[in-house]
């Protein structure tokens, strides 16, 4: 049975409050290095913005496939070797030359 004295339920009640305090800190921290990060807000460079905003409709689609085309695949790539490490983490290589036990 847990004694409850006042001392252990402001020992408890700060060792929570410490926690979330540490917590919020490390979100609001994360926050602000995304948010306030000047370089991130500063990735187009002038000459691709001018060529952008001087060119015609065809040329703009162009340049919006293009950018696709260069994001899309190793998206997909990063995402499909994530998935297969995560369904793959719990398994150890046994001393076993049995590749089949593997499921490699």
């Amino acid at each position: 049975m847990e004694c409850w004295t006042p001392a252990s339920v402001i020992e408890k009640n700060m060792k929570s409050a410490t926690s979330n305090s540490r917590k919020a800190r490390t979100i609001l921290s994360g926050a602000a290095v995304f948010l306030l990060n000047a370089a991130a807000h500063a990735q187009s460079c002038a000459l691709c913005y001018t060529q952008a905003a001087g060119a015609g409709h065809r040329f703009i689609q162009g340049l919006r496939t293009g950018i696709l085309v260069l994001i899309v695949p190793p998206m997909f790539m990063s995402v499909g070797i994530t998935w297969l490490a995560y369904r793959k983490r719990n398994r150890t290589n046994d001393n076993s030359t049995d590749d089949s036990k593997n499921g490699w």
